[in-house]
């Protein structure tokens, strides 16, 4: 059982910058993959970005150059650094946790990007 708890959410202008983190309960959170997901209302949730346990990372093609996916593996924590911030990446965010067939989630954060 992994528990997620996500923060860094807000209202903030376009062009403007959010730092997302998620802690994650349990043990040997270093050798499991992270990703951050979103879903807009009325949308499907999607993948934004992931990153492995050895830190290789993978984007959507949308928030490519603009996002970075981090860890910190001391604190058992993810990070969404998002920068140059859009109306469309209006969203909530989720931090998931891919465990072998399981698939947990964090309660999400609301990301709103004024125009």
């Amino acid at each position: 059982q992994v528990q997620l708890v996500e923060s860094g959410g807000g209202l903030v202008q376009a062009g403007g910058s959010l730092r997302l983190s998620c802690v994650a309960s349990g043990s040997s959170f270093s050798i499991f993959g992270m990703g951050w997901y979103r879903q807009a209302p009325g949308k499907q949730r999607e993948l934004v970005a992931i990153i492995t346990g050895s830190g290789n990372t993978n984007y959507a093609d949308s928030v490519k150059g603009r996002f970075t996916i981090s860890r910190d593996n001391a604190k058992n924590t993810v990070y969404l650094e998002m920068n140059n911030l859009k109306p469309e990446d209006t969203a909530v965010y989720y931090c998931n946790a891919p465990r072998g067939t399981a698939m947990y989630w964090g309660q999400g954060t609301q990301v709103t990007v004024s125009s």
